[in-house]
């Protein structure tokens, strides 16, 4: 499950800097690169939840900023900004799960008196 979560992680990053220098035609880049981001979450490690959630504050920031580079300014804050997509994915998952485990370990603990 790891090795898919590493494939979909690296999936999701080369489609986010694809579509922000190419327009993708017929595709809707943000679900897709959403739904990869979703994916990779269900696999990454909790350890890391914090790193991800300071990814989605971090990455539009650090766009808007490039954004001012002459020529690639553009390219760079789409780029970004399709990587902050991909992170919120991710973290998406990340609070699914901890919110899951929580319920469960809740409901296993009134079991268990």
């Amino acid at each position: 499950m790891e090795k898919i979560g590493g494939l979909v992680s690296a999936l999701g990053i080369i489609l986010a800097i694809v579509a922000g220098v190419v327009n993708i035609p017929g595709l809707d880049v943000a679900l897709v690169i959403l739904l990869l981001g979703i994916v990779a979450g269900i696999t990454a490690s909790q350890d890391n939840a914090v790193r991800m959630f300071l990814a989605v504050l971090v990455f539009p920031a650090i766009g808007a900023v490039l954004s001012g580079v002459p020529v690639v300014g553009g390219y760079l804050e789409a780029i970004f900004g399709n990587l902050a997509i991909l992170v919120a994915g991710a973290s998406a998952s990340l609070v699914a799960r901890r919110l899951y485990e929580m319920v469960v370990g809740g409901v296993k603990g009134m079991s268990g008196s």
